[in-house]
Parts: structure tokens; C-alpha cells; sequence
């Protein structure tokens, strides 16, 4: 009985700090709304979050951190959500790809308001080139070279993560109106289209 209730207590802590961890996030992305990342204090931080400082410090060591934490995420369940389709077919053929398999744009609506400040024109770029660096970074591990010695492998890979980059700035540019599942067919559609013509 005695070590249930320790168990229980600690369950309950890990609970608070969940519950803490995800009220300074929240509070972060609102100031990146309106203020650069270095221009936020951990005073403001704590004051938008109704956290105190001391608390604040038992996480991170400063707003930095707490920012380099919410990407690391970020970009970790990007990676999940970029294999997806991979994880269907023993070869990705484009021409066969099901839409419902694509994760790419459930990731961005999941995370919407970090991709709001990331493709905010007034945003620091340094965002927008973390995430593209991802992307052209996980299209590197899953390209096959081809076989024709002409095709610059780095240029390929530049012209897709612009093509995926230029599909999320559009998706947000309207508001994020159309659903995941929409951009999904479309997504398709662009590759099935791109297949024929080859």
C-alpha cells in the first residue's frame, strides 16, 4: 500500500511537469508572435506562462533551451511523420503512393502555431532554414541515386525540399483553410504528374 501511494505521488509530479513544460511552450510560441527569440526574457516568459522563475530554472537554463527543446521535437516528429509513407512499401514508387499514408501535413497542422512564426514574413529566417536543412536532410537518407550521370544529386534534393517548402508557405499564406488530407491528394497528384512526364 505504502509504495503504491509513492508511485502515485510521483506519477502526479511527472504530470505537473508535463503540465508546466507544455504551459512554457505555449507561452513561448505566443511572444515569438511578436518578439524576436532573444528579445524574450525569462521574466515575460514566466509571467505569460503563470509560471515561476524558480520553477522555470528546475527545467531549463534559459529561453534558448527551452526553444532548442520545442524544435528538437518538433523536427523528431517531422522525421517520424516524413517516413510514414516508407514504412508501407519495400519502394516508394510515386506513381502508387496512397495519399493517406503521406504525414507530412497532419505534422504541420499538429504544430500550426510554430509554423505560423516560422513562414511570418516579419519572422527571423534562421527558423525557416532550420526546417529547410531538415527536410533537404531526411530527402538525402531516402533518395536513391539515379542512374543517369547527368542528375546533380544536392540540386535534386534542393528543387524537391523547395517544392515540399513552397506547398506549407501556400497552405499558410491561406490560412491553413484546406484540410491535411487535401493537400495529401494534391501532394500525390503533383508526383504522379511529375512521374508521367518522364
Amino acid at each position: 500500500m505504502y509504495a503504491w501511494r509513492g508511485e502515485q505521488a510521483m506519477n502526479e509530479n511527472d504530470l505537473r511537469v508535463i503540465k508546466t513544460k507544455k504551459a512554457l511552450h505555449q507561452a513561448l510560441l505566443r511572444l515569438l508572435r511578436t518578439n524576436t527569440l532573444e528579445s524574450i526574457s525569462v521574466s515575460a516568459l514566466c509571467r505569460e506562462a503563470g509560471v515561476n522563475r524558480g520553477t522555470f530554472y528546475l527545467h531549463y537554463k534559459d529561453v534558448g533551451t527551452l526553444f532548442d527543446e520545442h524544435l528538437h521535437h518538433l523536427l523528431k516528429d517531422l522525421e517520424e511523420s516524413y517516413y510514414e509513407p516508407y514504412r508501407h512499401v519495400a519502394m516508394l514508387d510515386p506513381s502508387h503512393l496512397d495519399p493517406s499514408t503521406i504525414r507530412i501535413f497532419h505534422h504541420v497542422k499538429k504544430y500550426q502555431p510554430f509554423y505560423e512564426i516560422v513562414f511570418d514574413k516579419k519572422s527571423s529566417l534562421s527558423y525557416y532554414y532550420s526546417l529547410f536543412e531538415k527536410i533537404k536532410g531526411l530527402m538525402l537518407e531516402s533518395t536513391s541515386a539515379p542512374n543517369e550521370d547527368s542528375i546533380d544529386i544536392p540540386l535534386v534534393i534542393a528543387y524537391q525540399a523547395n517544392a515540399i517548402m513552397g506547398l506549407l508557405i501556400q497552405w499558410h499564406e491561406d490560412g491553413f483553410t484546406r484540410s491535411p488530407e487535401y493537400m495529401n491528394e494534391q501532394l500525390t497528384n503533383f508526383l504522379k504528374m511529375k512521374n508521367r512526364q518522364h
